[in-house]
């Protein structure tokens, strides 16, 4: 298992990133969370086999249809205690 915090830049709100991204993480059967930031990002916490991670990390770079996606910084995170993925609060 492996966690990766992911910090999405771009015209990332008000375009159905976080639910889209939350429906890909199901598909991908990983953990964790997404959420909006106060500064415009969208940021979210995934965790799962390295290759899933992977795929989602990919995604996260194209995002939905309607997201223009900058660039994605990526950084190693603790494995979260949770086997859901949910969309959290605004932070």
């Amino acid at each position: 298992m492996v966690a990766k915090l992911l910090r999405i830049h771009g015209l990332v709100q008000g375009v159905g990133y976080r639910e889209s991204m939350r429906r890909e993480a199901v598909r991908l059967n990983l953990s964790g969370w997404v959420r909006n930031r106060r500064d415009g990002t969208v940021e979210a916490l995934v965790c799962g086999n390295a290759a899933q991670v992977e795929l989602i990390v990919e995604w996260a770079k194209q995002g939905p249809r309607v997201a223009r996606v900058d660039h994605v910084v990526v950084a190693e995170a603790e494995i979260p205690e949770t086997s859901a993925f949910e969309i959290l609060f605004t932070e």
